[in-house]
């Protein structure tokens, strides 16, 4: 069990502790929702944890079968509706470094980690979903 403890700080920002480590995060509100947007908004966090999982996951992956995930990187591109306003649809663009040569298998073992991963089974299936990967 993990617990977060999170303080409206005000002026639309909000500071969220992890408190088994202390690391905080801030918050604000976005800029076409009344906010500065000089920071994530809670909906860029929820985007963002779809990324950080995939990666996490396809990274157990990788360690298990033995090959290496490094410097893989991730960009999230959140598309927002609005009524009622939520997150409609995330586009994921995974890029892989330039010299890894993974085998078939290994491309199979990184996008079954990355369609399995805890986020991704918790969203609403009402969000659209585009993942492309870039070997």
């Amino acid at each position: 069990m993990t617990k977060i403890k999170t303080t409206y700080i005000g002026n639309l920002h909000c500071e969220a502790e992890h408190l088994d480590s202390g690391v905080k995060i801030l918050t604000s509100a976005p800029k076409d929702n009344n906010g500065e947007g000089d920071c994530f908004s809670p909906t860029d966090l929820f985007a963002t944890s779809l990324g950080c999982c995939m990666l996490t996951i396809m990274g157990i992956a990788a360690r298990t079968h033995g090959f290496k995930l490094e410097g893989t990187t991730i960009t999230t591109e959140k598309i927002m509706a609005a009524n009622p306003r939520r997150v409609a649809e995330l586009r994921l663009e995974i890029n892989f470094p330039k010299d890894a040569n993974y085998t078939d298998k290994e491309k199979a073992i990184i996008e079954n980690a990355a369609h399995t991963c805890p986020v991704g089974n918790s969203l609403s299936p009402d969000l659209k979903e585009v993942i492309v990967f870039n070997y």
